[in-house]
C-alpha cells in the first residue's frame, strides 16, 4: 500500500480545490511545488501591512453560485469591484469601455451620440477582418483601437497588431451606460487577509514539499501515491517530445512608497506603446487600506523563455494544434489527471479553474467511491 491516494504536482487553484475535495473523503494527499510557497500566481506577501498580489492583479469575479459559494464556505470575501483606469498621453479613461469614456473622449453625453461616432469609425472596415487591428476598429471604432487598445496589445503581445491574428479579440467590452465595473459577473470581492488565507484552508491537511521539482523526481515522487493531479506544463510532462508550447510571460517591479495613495485606484493601464509597463498596481485599494505608506508594481510583458513563468498560453492556430498532440498523450496516461491552465494550455479566469476542478474531483473521487 502507497503512502499517499494522491499526488499533487503544483499548488494553485486547480490543486488546491481537487486536494480539498480529496481530503474531505478521507484520502491521502502529497503536494508537491517548485516553488517556495503554496498558491500559485494567487500568492500573496505581506509589505508594510499590505497584501501584495506578486503575480499581477488577481480578482475574483463569477457569476457561478456553487464557486461563490463554495469559496465563501472557506474565507470572507470583501466588497472590492474593478473599475480600472486607462492613461493615454496624460488623460484618464474609464475602463471598460462606457459612457463615461466617450464622454472624456468626444464631449458627448447621451448614448445615441456615442453610437453614432462608433458606427461612423467602424465603417472604415469593410469585409471580414483580416487581423487583429481590422477586428478592433470593427467592434470599438478608430479612436478607442488607437488610444486604448493598439499600444497595450501590442506591448502585451510583442508584435504589431496588423501581425497579430484576428481571433485574440472576439469581442471587446463596450457598455453604453454610465458603469465603472469592469466584470458583469454578478459575484466580485476579494478574500480579506490575502488569498493566502484561501489557500491555507484549500490545502489543509495535506503533506507539503516545497522547492520540489517533480520533473526532476518523478520517478521517486510517482512510487508515493496511486495517482498523480499534475498541473504543470503539459510539454515538460512529456519532455517536449513533439516541440515546446509558446507562451507570454511577465516581470514585476515593486516599490514601498512612503505616501499614503499614488493613484487614487488599484490598476492603471498604459496604453501607449512608448510606455514598456502595461499598467501599475496600487495593491492596497483591493483592500481599502489606509496605512501610512503605500506598494506599487509595474508590470512588463516579455518574451517567455524556459525558466520564467508562464502566464498566457499563446493560442494560435500552430500552439493549438502542437497542443491536441500533447493532449492525446494525456489521455493514455491511466493513473494521471491532467487539470489547470499550464496542463490545459487554456487562460483561465480563477473561478473556471475552481468550477473545473470540482467538475473533475467529483467525476474522478466519486468513480472511485462508487468502484
Amino acid at each position: 500500500m502507497k503512502p499517499y491516494d494522491y499526488l499533487l504536482v503544483g499548488a494553485g487553484l486547480f490543486a488546491g480545490v481537487f486536494a480539498h475535495e480529496a481530503i474531505k473523503r478521507g484520502k491521502r494527499c502529497l503536494v508537491v511545488e517548485k516553488r517556495e510557497h503554496l498558491g500559485g500566481n494567487i500568492y500573496c506577501k505581506e509589505e508594510a501591512g499590505i497584501q501584495v498580489h506578486q503575480y499581477g492583479a488577481h480578482i475574483f469575479h463569477t457569476s457561478d453560485k456553487r464557486v461563490w459559494e463554495y469559496v465563501n464556505a472557506l474565507v470572507e470575501f470583501n466588497r472590492y469591484t474593478n473599475s480600472p483606469v486607462a492613461k493615454y498621453q496624460g488623460q484618464m479613461y474609464n475602463l471598460p469601455f462606457n459612457m463615461n469614456t466617450f464622454s472624456k473622449m468626444w464631449g458627448i453625453c447621451t448614448p445615441a451620440e456615442a453610437k453614432d461616432i462608433i458606427d461612423r469609425q467602424r465603417a472604415v472596415i469593410v469585409g471580414k477582418p483580416k487581423n487583429l487591428e481590422e477586428q478592433a476598429i470593427s467592434l470599438v471604432g478608430t479612436d478607442i483601437y488607437e488610444k486604448l487598445v493598439k499600444g497595450y496589445t501590442e506591448k502585451q503581445w510583442g508584435r504589431d497588431c496588423r501581425e497579430l491574428p484576428s481571433f485574440i479579440i472576439k469581442r471587446l467590452p463596450v457598455r453604453f451606460t454610465y458603469d465603472n465595473n469592469y466584470f458583469n459577473d454578478r459575484y466580485q470581492g476579494i478574500p480579506i487577509g490575502g488569498y493566502n488565507v484561501l489557500t491555507d484552508q484549500l490545502f489543509a491537511g495535506c503533506d507539503v514539499r516545497l522547492q520540489t521539482d517533480y520533473l526532476k523526481e518523478k520517478e521517486e515522487l510517482d512510487a508515493l501515491a496511486d495517482k498523480v493531479v499534475y498541473t504543470g506544463t503539459i510539454d515538460a510532462y512529456f519532455d517536449y517530445c513533439f516541440g515546446k508550447l509558446e507562451y507570454r510571460s511577465l516581470r514585476f517591479e515593486t516599490e514601498t512608497l512612503e505616501m499614503e495613495n499614488y493613484q487614487g485606484v488599484a490598476v492603471v493601464n498604459y496604453t501607449e506603446r512608448e510606455v514598456p509597463y502595461t499598467r501599475i498596481i496600487e495593491h492596497k485599494h483591493f483592500a481599502f487600506g489606509e496605512q501610512e505608506k503605500t506598494v506599487i508594481t509595474r508590470e512588463y510583458p516579455v518574451d517567455w523563455e524556459e525558466g520564467m513563468e508562464p502566464y498566457y498560453p499563446v493560442n494560435d492556430e500552430k500552439n493549438q494544434s502542437l497542443y491536441r498532440r500533447y493532449e492525446a498523450l494525456a489521455k493514455e496516461e491511466g493513473r494521471v489527471i491532467f487539470g489547470g491552465r499550464l496542463a490545459e494550455y487554456q487562460y483561465y479566469d480563477m473561478d473556471k479553474v475552481i468550477a473545473s476542478a470540482l467538475r473533475c474531483a467529483d467525476r474522478y473521487l466519486d468513480e472511485e467511491v462508487r468502484e
